[in-house]
C-alpha cells in the first residue's frame, strides 16, 4: 500500500491550493481517508477525513468553511481543496488511509494504518 501526496507549495495568504492523495494497492471505494498536518514544533493535528463509501466527511474547526475534502473513487484519489489560506495553515500535510470507515470521525484521531510521506504547504503573509 502506498499513499502519495502532491500539490503542496508556496502560496500567498488568502490564496488556494489543492492537495491530492493517490493510492496504490489500496482501494478507495470503502475506507476512511484523512488529511493531517504538522507544523514545526507542534503536534500532528487532524484536518479533515472522509468515508469514501458514502462521502461522510468531518473537518477541524480551524478549517471549516475553507477546506473541502473529496474523493474520486475511479482515480483512487482523495483531494483537499484549501481556500482562504493563512500563515497558520503552514505545515507538512499528510494523507492517511484505513480499511475501516469508522476510523473517520469528528475527533480526527490519527489512528490510520497507512500514511503518505507528506507535502509541504507554506503560506506567506
Amino acid at each position: 500500500v502506498q499513499l502519495v501526496e502532491s500539490g503542496g507549495g508556496l502560496v500567498q495568504a488568502r490564496g488556494s491550493l489543492r492537495l491530492s492523495c493517490a493510492a496504490s494497492g489500496f482501494r478507495f471505494d470503502d475506507p476512511a481517508i484523512g488529511w493531517f498536518r504538522q507544523a514545526p514544533g507542534k503536534e500532528r493535528e487532524g484536518v479533515a477525513c472522509i468515508r469514501t463509501s458514502d462521502g461522510t466527511s468531518y473537518y477541524a474547526d480551524s478549517v471549516k468553511g475553507r477546506f473541502t475534502i473529496s474523493s474520486d473513487i475511479a482515480e483512487n484519489t482523495v483531494y483537499l481543496q484549501m481556500n482562504g489560506l493563512t500563515p497558520e495553515d503552514t505545515a507538512v500535510y499528510y494523507c492517511a488511509g484505513d480499511a475501516i470507515p469508522g476510523v473517520c470521525t469528528d475527533a480526527l484521531f490519527p489512528v490510520y494504518d497507512y500514511w503518505g510521506q507528506g507535502t509541504q504547504v507554506t503560506v506567506s503573509s
